[in-house]
């Protein structure tokens, strides 16, 4: 269950007009915490983004499955049914049982999948998987939302950054 700050800062998002992944990044950002203070662990940071996207599709953010192809049958299944759970077309059945066998198989697993590091290069992966344009559209529509003062933090940082990868 998200808390009610992380569903706060997603509608913010999206009243700033934020695109869906941006509002859900919202509840990985609780599930990396949640995990880098113990509660439980995951196998990767890969299972550990899919269960915070889960969490947002299922707190009604309209983020929709994956298409064909882009993910296992399995995974798409699972995401249809967070998507419609949280858009309100299927009842959810509380299932006690199921519940507290997720928790426990989540326990065991470990904490180090949220490290910064393993994060990075998740990043970077995922980021080399896609074209330079790609990219760069990417960060043309992120500007569209920052604002004046976003935009002024991040040239500052960007500046900072040039300056030390000159070093």
């Amino acid at each position: 269950m998200p808390r009610k700050e992380t569903i706060r800062k997603a509608k913010q998002d999206k009243r700033a007009g934020k695109s869906p992944s941006t509002q859900a990044g919202e509840f990985v950002r609780e599930e990396m915490d949640k995990i880098r203070h113990g509660e439980h662990g995951a196998r990767s940071p890969q299972q550990a983004v899919a269960i915070g996207l889960s969490e947002a599709r299922r707190a009604g953010v309209d983020l929709p499955p994956p298409r064909k192809g882009k993910a296992k049958a399995r995974t798409r299944r699972s995401a249809k049914y967070a998507y419609e759970a949280g858009q309100g077309r299927r009842k959810t059945r509380r299932r006690p049982r199921v519940s507290r066998a997720v928790k426990q198989v989540l326990k065991r697993e470990p904490r180090s999948s949220a490290s910064k590091r393993a994060l990075s290069q998740q990043a970077k992966r995922a980021a080399s998987r896609r074209s330079a344009a790609s990219r760069s559209a990417a960060a043309r529509k992120a500007v569209r939302t920052k604002g004046a003062k976003g935009r002024s933090a991040a040239a500052k940082k960007a500046a900072r950054t040039r300056t030390r990868r000159k070093r």
